[in-house]
């Protein structure tokens, strides 16, 4: 559920601040707190996440963090920033270590009533009694309900004293009512009352929900590991080369696009950058999810947070702090996980009355006994059992766990999903739309054969070829220059460039007007000039090189070009199949090539030079017939059909564009992570569905069987605790999960 109040009218600049939540312990808490979020002057949207216990807001500038901390400690809550550009060590939260206290102690002071009721138990089998004096009882109870269930009452009324309700009151409420009731009996009738006392329930109860609670923040803790690897890799400190030549450690926060970072073997990569000097085997798993390590060389990139193996290098920071790949993932992966679905906002409904509900219903088993007929202790005690049956904290989980524990492992594969609607996107996919270069391809195309079509030289025609595709980024210029600069070509200046989107790309060079292109850029540039050679390529790229004149356009050379199929295209192709997908191939290459490649990858439709238009027009249709499709593309050269299809994947290393755009982006060019997005989305959804199940059944039956007298207090307070820890633990299966492993 997204909340926003009047801020949304503010003309001004807003920001997203991601703040650490303490206090909460169930659904009510974190939407009491995201309502108090919402109400602040500043406050333009609030997301409470129960799961990560985080809140992500989105702010106007320059709102004070205790304007924001300040309400939400009123009501019971702790709110604290959380800085991604610094490195925050991941300690155990205080909070945790005094629980984990008051569980041990609880735990110490229960015994003797666990082992007070086992000796009722077996009386009929070895006659003894087992009964403790009764002001030991009431002395050990009273101990466990002040003291360690001191917490329940703090939350209980800052629950109330905001006017709502969560899972401490009914816990109070229930412990409470055991609690006096036995205290009375012991008041009144003193050494007499042994046997027919309830201390044993609300300390039994008091104990089991707080064993209940560490298990489930432990195992929550284990759902969100993945976002807290990501956050450990950040470097603390990085060592730069100053102007004057010396080395110089400096926090990361401080690093600056242009700074020289010194990077030896072992150190994590300070900063997004560009190799200047050295080489090594960086291992870039956590980010990429490839887990062989990538050789680096000058010139070539790296990433933020990888690992230095084995050698020296010197790199040219590009990208810092929040700005860099890691940052970005980790904002990703921190959006995606905060995120509710739809059917979330149908359960944050049902948790709002949840608890007054169950009070309620407490309240009439109650009157019903007694006006059956039952005595005080029969009607309080089933009372009682209503109240602690109940699971909102399990209400709560089933959402947020399986999402933070799906999104995670997807990110550890190298899948960043981009929000949850984009997961409950990809959950429905029924076709995949691939683009070929660098998606079923190696994206290097090399040029296999140059034919002169003039008297003019080999060397000199690839030198003006190459010189054309000096403004280009296209897979096919970096064909050209990476020939160009392995011959040793020089090449010439150009005037007048333009690109011609999925035709080739033209300009002067020397006083000539060239043109470098498909069929499509003749037709276009030179109507009624067919290029020689052009019916069949045999399953290669064709561009041809011309030069124009006033009296038309005279070829000068025919370049093919063969980008490979990827090694796993095949596989890729055949998960898909397996998961009822249909995979299409569309690519503004020649028609030619597109069907060699979609016959070598195992893809029966295949559609061949297609423009951004075309591609559109094609993923429309599908559209429009109720397939829900999947663009498989780069990104950048796509966006419009990315933008149109249900799902956009941009394939590749996480580049700007693609990491801001894509609902989902590969961290590497892997053709399988498609698949594999698409399987996670799926199994992330089924276990949303299977925990909301688990939940409401929890409460569909324990809380009619409680009210009927079928459930003892302290069984009840095990089925609470059980309902929580089950939701969380069946999320956490979602960590197993590998792309490929179905």
């Amino acid at each position: 559920m997204s909340t926003s109040n009047q801020a949304t009218a503010y003309d001004v600049d807003t920001e997203t601040r991601v703040f650490q939540v303490e206090g909460m312990t169930c659904s009510a808490c974190s939407a009491r707190v995201e309502k108090i979020l919402a109400q602040i002057p500043g406050v333009a949207a609030a997301h409470v996440n129960l799961a990560l216990e985080r809140a992500t807001l989105t702010v106007a500038s320059g709102v004070e963090e205790s304007a924001l901390s300040g309400p939400v400690a009123a009501a019971g809550y702790r709110l604290s920033a959380v800085h991604h550009d610094r490195h925050e060590p991941e300690t155990e939260p205080g909070q945790t270590r005094r629980d984990r206290v008051a569980m041990v102690v609880a735990i110490c002071l229960t015994i003797p009533f666990l082992l007070q009721m086992l000796a009722g138990l077996l009386r009929g089998w070895t006659g003894f009694d087992g009964h403790m004096p009764v002001y030991a009882e009431a002395m050990l109870a009273t101990v466990l309900q002040i003291g360690i269930g001191a917490r329940y009452y703090r939350s209980a009324f800052h629950a109330l004293r905001g006017g709502g309700a969560n899972m401490d009151v009914l816990v109070a409420l229930g412990t409470t009512s055991a609690y006096v009731y036995s205290g009375y009996l012991v008041y009144d009738l003193g050494d007499a009352a042994a046997g027919q006392l309830y201390f044993e329930a609300s300390a039994i109860i008091i104990t089991l929900v707080l064993i209940g609670k560490h298990i489930e923040t432990r195992a929550r803790r284990s759902a969100s590991r993945a976002i807290r690897e990501l956050l450990a890799i950040r470097p603390v400190t990085a060592r730069i080369r100053t102007a004057e030549g010396s080395e110089q450690d400096t926090p990361v926060h401080a690093l600056r696009p242009g700074d020289v970072v010194i990077c030896r073997p072992g150190d994590r990569v300070a900063a997004d950058g560009v190799v200047l000097r050295g080489e090594a085997e960086v291992d870039e798993a956590l980010i990429t999810g490839e887990s062989v390590p990538a050789p680096k060389h000058p010139a070539d990139t790296v990433i933020a947070g990888s690992m230095n193996i084995n050698g020296f290098l010197e790199i040219e920071a590009r990208a810092v702090g929040s700005d860099s790949t890691l940052g970005r993932v980790i904002r990703l992966v921190e959006s995606a996980q905060a995120a509710k679905p739809a059917i979330q906002r149908m359960v944050d409904r049902v948790s709002a009355v949840f608890v007054p509900a169950v009070v309620g219903l407490a309240v009439i088993t109650f009157a019903a006994w007694g006006l059956s007929g039952a005595d005080l202790a029969s009607a309080l005690i089933n009372a009682v059992s209503v109240l602690v049956i109940a699971c909102p904290c399990a209400l709560g989980l089933a959402t947020p766990t399986a999402i933070v524990a799906g999104a995670g492992v997807a990110a550890r594969a190298g899948i960043l999903v981009r929000d949850i609607e984009s997961l409950e996107q990809a959950n429905g996919l029924t076709h995949v739309v691939f683009d070929k270069t660098g998606t079923l391809t190696e994206g290097r195309p090399v040029i296999a054969s140059v034919t002169p079509l003039a008297e003019r030289d080999e060397g000199d025609l690839l030198r003006v070829a190459a010189s054309l595709q000096q403004g280009s980024e296209h897979p096919l210029a970096i064909a050209f220059l990476r020939t160009a600069t392995e011959r040793g070509i020089a090449l010439a200046d150009v005037s007048g460039f333009r690109s011609v989107v999925a035709k080739g790309v033209q300009g002067e060079i020397e006083g000539a007007s060239y043109l470098l292109g498909n069929r499509r850029l003749f037709d276009e540039c030179c109507p009624g000039t067919d290029p020689p050679d052009a019916s069949d390529s045999g399953g290669s790229t064709r561009v041809w090189l011309a030069v124009r004149s006033d009296a038309g356009c005279a070829f000068l050379a025919r370049f093919e070009l063969i980008d490979a199929l990827r090694p796993d295209a095949v596989v890729a192709v055949d998960g898909l199949r397996k998961l009822g997908v249909k995979p299409l191939l569309v690519s503004g290459d020649a028609k030619a090539v597109v069907e060699r490649i979609g016959r070598q990858a195992g893809i029966d439709e295949s559609y061949g030079a297609a423009t951004p238009e075309e591609k559109e027009r094609i993923v429309s249709r599908l559209s429009e017939s109720g397939a829900r499709v999947c663009m498989v593309g780069d990104g950048i050269n796509d966006a419009p059909v990315l933008a149109r299809a249900a799902v956009g994947i941009a394939m590749g290393s996480g580049t700007d564009v693609a990491m801001e755009t894509a609902a989902i982006t590969l961290m590497r060019p892997d053709p399988t992570l498609v698949a594999g997005a698409i399987d996670v989305s799926r199994k992330t959804i089924r276990k949303i569905k299977q925990n909301l199940f688990w939940a409401f059944i929890y409460n569909v039956i324990g809380l009619p069987l409680a009210a009927l007298g079928f459930l003892v207090p302290a069984f009840a307070a095990a089925m609470m605790a059980a309902s929580s820890i089950s939701v969380v633990l069946n999320a956490l299966t979602l960590r197993s999960w590998r792309p490929g492993n179905r």
